[in-house]
């Protein structure tokens, strides 16, 4: 994709020649999409300024409820700006309804509040890492294989009460099964006994890219560890705040929520028996 930006000179819309800006990936809520620009290059999205690599690398993304459009500016070493609004594809998500929980499971008790701030705060702070390192461009695989049990933006009712949507993928599988790194990364958060997550790891993918995956039975990574893609971290489990076995494998860019299905090829289905 070429950007051609133009300037006022004296009341004239004069247009510029523009560089190459290629940007690839999935314009759409929840969707990841990586730009190239020339090296030296300042970027802005959303007004926002954004990282961008010695080699003219960035990332932007597209919350599950982002608006139809977004602004993205490229400033050249030269002053020059390229300008272009972005289109955004609106999804439909998917409505789940869970009834019987135990109401602890549904609305903790006020003496855990004070932990579960302490917890969310710990998380936030791993997602917030803003490495220069492109650890994601080596790409994706799926950590653990099995059936999608929960996607992305649903939305939960809980014994009839609306609840956040689903930020991430659910996968079920039986608890133990290895769990391995889905790309390229430095262990940014390894907790074992988180309330709501229980088992909890983060990994930074840089340039404020993370993966997050819940309710493990054990983390066998430690903190500030690189990881290599399919290396394995850990199993599955169902510890927290899970109803069974299953991986919640949830993808950041910094705040914005993305489809980690959109990073990787189709789940495989089982080998015939």
């Amino acid at each position: 994709m070429k950007f051609r930006p133009a300037v006022a000179l004296a009341g004239f819309v004069i247009a510029i020649p523009a560089q190459a800006v290629e940007l690839k990936g999935d314009f759409i809520q929840g969707g990841l999409v990586r730009g190239t620009a020339a090296p030296g290059a300042r970027v802005r999205f959303e007004g926002r300024p954004i990282r961008v690599s010695d080699k003219g690398v960035f990332l932007i993304g597209f919350s599950r409820d982002a608006a139809g459009t977004a602004r993205l500016e490229i400033r050249g070493e030269d002053g020059r700006v390229e300008a272009r609004t972005l289109k955004i594809k609106a999804r439909k998500y998917k409505l789940q309804r869970i009834d019987g929980l135990p109401p602890k499971m549904v609305t903790p008790p006020p003496s855990v509040l004070r932990r579960i701030r302490r917890e969310n705060a710990m998380i936030g702070a791993a997602r917030r890492r803003d490495s220069a390192e492109t650890w994601f461009e080596n790409g994706w695989m799926w950590p653990v294989e099995g059936p999608i049990s929960g996607v992305y933006g649903s939305q939960r009712i809980l014994n009839g009460k609306p609840r956040r949507p689903h930020y991430g993928v659910d996968i079920a599988a039986p608890a133990g099964t290895p769990v391995v790194a889905p790309a390229d990364g430095v262990v940014a958060l390894a907790e074992r006994d988180l309330y709501y997550t229980g088992g909890t790891l983060v990994i930074d993918h840089g340039h404020g890219l993370s993966s997050a995956f819940l309710h493990m039975a054990s983390v066998e990574v430690e903190v500030g560890r690189r990881v290599r893609k399919g290396v394995r971290v850990g199993t599955l489990g169902a510890t927290g705040r899970a109803t069974g076995p299953h991986l919640d494998w949830r993808i950041n860019l910094f705040k914005a929520r993305l489809d980690p299905a959109l990073l990787v090829p189709p789940m495989p289905k089982p080998a015939a028996r």
